[in-house]
């Protein structure tokens, strides 16, 4: 299976990239802001606020390591492998990020687990490598939908609906890249 099933995959890879870069950037500097905003009213939070970043913090290092899975399956093909390095790299920011706020709000971040129970026995070609990506990315997409309200703190709630943003692009691409809807439905639930 190539990377996008159409007619153009190359000239199409190209867009995402270009675009999601720019996006991306967009995104990485509010959530900088949003960071530097939480460190003034560090004191206001309180532990569910904590509680709730830990949670997406856990769900950041399975997401990494996940993607190290793939990676070292040899089953992705360039340049699908790039791109799976390249939303690797996006969580690891994420994690970044929520590390430096829950330490700010005086927190203990959670810390990555040693093994993770992905089912490796099923993955055997690329597009099972992508769909096992494609879940963990709608999974984490409804676990930022479900965390944005839950903040006492609104700036948390900003800088995490930002990252279910990028974690709703990475499903719609590897969507794309399954022959797939990219955006399926008009609303997320």
């Amino acid at each position: 299976m190539s990377f996008f099933e159409m007619p153009n995959p190359i000239a199409a890879r190209r867009l995402f990239l270009g675009r999601s870069g720019l996006v991306l950037s967009g995104a990485a500097v509010a959530l900088l802001s949003a960071n530097h905003a939480l460190a003034a009213k560090a004191g206001g939070a309180n532990a569910k606020d904590v509680q709730i970043l830990n949670t997406a913090l856990g769900a950041e290092f399975e997401a990494i390591a996940a993607y190290q899975l793939g990676a070292e399956s040899k089953l992705l093909q360039s340049p699908v492998l790039d791109l799976a390095l390249t939303f690797q790299g996006h969580h690891k920011a994420h994690a970044a990020l929520l590390v430096t706020t829950v330490e700010k709000l005086g927190g203990k971040p959670v810390l990555a687990k040693a093994k993770y129970s992905f089912p490796v026995d099923q993955l055997k070609s690329q597009a099972d490598v992508l769909s096992f990506a494609a879940n963990l990315e709608q999974g984490a997409v409804s676990a930022y939908l479900g965390a944005v309200p839950l903040f006492a703190n609104r700036d948390l709630s900003k800088a995490a609906a930002s990252i279910l943003g990028d974690e709703a692009m990475h499903w719609a691409v590897l969507r794309q890249a399954l022959g797939e809807a990219p955006v399926p439905a008009a609303f997320m639930t």
